[in-house]
């Protein structure tokens, strides 16, 4: 059986919807656990997301607006002890990462090629409004489905088996065996996935997440 067979296609429409017609801008907090030891993030607004565009690897900068989104991420963090800075290589995250980075001088900074955010093959680069009003739950199931990709492209649970999953489980062990604290800064697909393994999230629950430009999900190491 497919795996959407089991998942609720009216909440995936939905919040395919609302991520579209206001990409990061949901006002819920992100959760944080006492006693955290890594702090997670995604970029803040770039220019393709007020386009409505399929980034996925592309290099899309932060607008304005994302650019102050940062600084105010930053001044959040600013108290928080941090050693290690994990980024995706792409350069939106560095830019936001950018001021939490000045903050924290002393912190590494670690470009992680696990981190990249999911390949949208063919639809890099393509409108999504003009996409959904083409074909809608086609265009919804290759935004949001689990295991449906795009033509060329990635599905979410190759990026999860192949790449988020891997990078969670080393990074858990990393910290069980050195103490200390990382911030991890992606895209937004990728921070699903991470919230997904830290918060044991179902795959539906993993779908309809939009995670809000300018905070931070704070998480315990696992036992």
């Amino acid at each position: 059986m497919d795996i959407m067979d089991s998942v609720d296609f009216e909440k995936i429409k939905k919040a395919a919807v609302a991520s579209l017609k206001n990409p990061g801008g949901k006002k819920k907090s992100l959760p944080k656990q006492s006693g955290a030891v890594i702090y997670l993030f995604r970029h803040t607004q770039t220019y393709d997301n007020i386009r409505k565009i399929f980034s996925g690897r592309r290099n899309s900068r932060l607008t304005l607006v994302g650019l102050k989104q940062a600084a105010v991420l930053a001044k959040k963090l600013k108290s928080k002890k941090i050693d290690l800075l994990i980024i995706s290589p792409l350069i939106r995250c560095w830019q936001t990462v950018k001021p939490v980075k000045e903050d924290h001088s002393g912190a590494k900074l670690v470009r992680e090629p696990l981190l990249v955010e999911r390949d949208y093959g063919q639809l890099t680069g393509k409108n999504k409004e003009k996409l959904m009003r083409e074909d809608f739950e086609k265009a919804v199931l290759y935004r949001r489905s689990y295991d449906f990709p795009p033509p060329g492209g990635e599905s979410l649970k190759t990026v999860k088996d192949k790449r988020v999953f891997p990078f969670c489980r080393k990074l858990v062990s990393e910290l069980r065996k050195e103490e200390k604290t990382v911030a991890i800064c992606c895209t937004n697909n990728t921070m699903r996935l991470i919230r997904m393994f830290f918060e044991k999230l179902t795959i539906e629950q993993m779908l309809t997440l939009e995670n809000p430009f300018g905070d931070y999900a704070a998480y315990r190491c696992p036992e």
